[in-house]
Parts: structure tokens; sequence; C-alpha cells
């Protein structure tokens, strides 16, 4: 199976291309961004406020990238557990973000809003982290200081690799991937 190269930022038709299982390559920007930083973009959405990036079409990278070393973008760059943002991704995907990454299952109203909005969970491989801070070539702070290396940055990537985890079609690689191998 080759690599699908897409770029930021993410578009319906692209999105209903990729299916469960699906290795990408993905060039652009990409934020980053944890519990924390979702808790506070979900109350912005709440009291009808601005959130600190434009989520249309953008993807959001659930990591906190180690502190980087002289001469160095980022630091490790390893994906965080995804079911912690479980409470949170359904109403940003719901105000434009096309694209989440981590690692681990999303849970059913993840699901649900990746079918509505037409929207892809992508998986990073963890243990992974310095071949994707490799793959990270810029990044800047876009808002939260205060959380650390929770805050949200701008990534900017080349050829990120990312596995498509849950499609907007349903389909998921942790039911399919258990299905394959039962006897």
């Amino acid at each position: 199976m080759d690599d699908i190269k897409i770029t930021t930022p993410l578009t319906d038709d692209v999105i209903r291309k990729l299916k469960a299982g699906d290795r990408v390559l993905i060039t652009g920007y990409v934020y980053t961004a944890r519990d924390a930083a979702h808790k506070k973009m979900v109350e912005l959405i709440d009291k009808g406020e601005k959130l600190p990036f434009d989520p249309k079409g953008q993807i959001i990278y659930f990591v906190g990238p180690a502190p980087a070393k002289p001469g160095q973008v980022i630091n490790s760059a390893g994906p965080t557990t995804s079911g912690r943002m479980n409470p949170y991704s359904p109403r940003l995907i719901a105000v434009g973000l096309k694209g989440i990454i981590g690692k681990g299952e999303m849970g059913a109203g993840v699901v649900e809003a990746l079918k509505k909005y037409t929207a892809v969970y992508m998986v990073a491989t963890g243990g992974a982290a310095a071949l994707i801070a490799d793959r990270i070539t810029g990044m800047e702070l876009v808002a939260y200081e205060e959380l650390g290396a929770e805050a949200i940055r701008r990534l900017t990537v080349e050829n990120f690799p990312a596995i498509v985890a849950q499609d907007c079609h349903g389909g998921n690689i942790y039911i399919e991937g258990v299905e394959k191998y039962k006897r």
C-alpha cells in the first residue's frame, strides 16, 4: 500500500477518500493541543467567543512536545492518549476541525462527529517520537503559553506520517484489525 500525500487545510473531498488503515503523509500546518487546551477552547465555543486559531480544515495533534535542544525546531513529539479528548473533540469537529491525530481509539461521540461533519482521526506511532520530530520543520506558539508543553502551537510539517484509524465512513482499524485475526 502506498502512502497518500495530503496537504492542510483538509477538504471534505480529501477526507472522503481516506479509509481506515490508509497510511498518510501530511504536509502543511498541524496544531498541537491536549486536554487543558481543549477544555479552554470548548469553554470559548460555549461562550460564543473566537478560538485562538480558525479550526476550519485544520488538524489537531494530541502532543505535548518536549523542549527543543539548541539547533532543533522541536524535541520528542510523540502522540498522547486520545481518549482524554473524547469530551471535547466532537465540539471542535462541529466548528470545522477536519482531522485529529493521537494514539488509541476514540469514543462513540467522536465517531459520530467524524461521520456527521466529514472528519478523520489518525494515529501517529507511539515510540517514534524522534522520527516524527524530524518531520516538523517549524513551530510557533499560538495560545495558552501558561500551559507549558500543553500550549497550542502551530507546527509546520512535511511528510508527517500517520495512519487513518477512524474514518468518516465508520471504518475503524481497532475493530477491523481484531476481526481480521479472529479465529
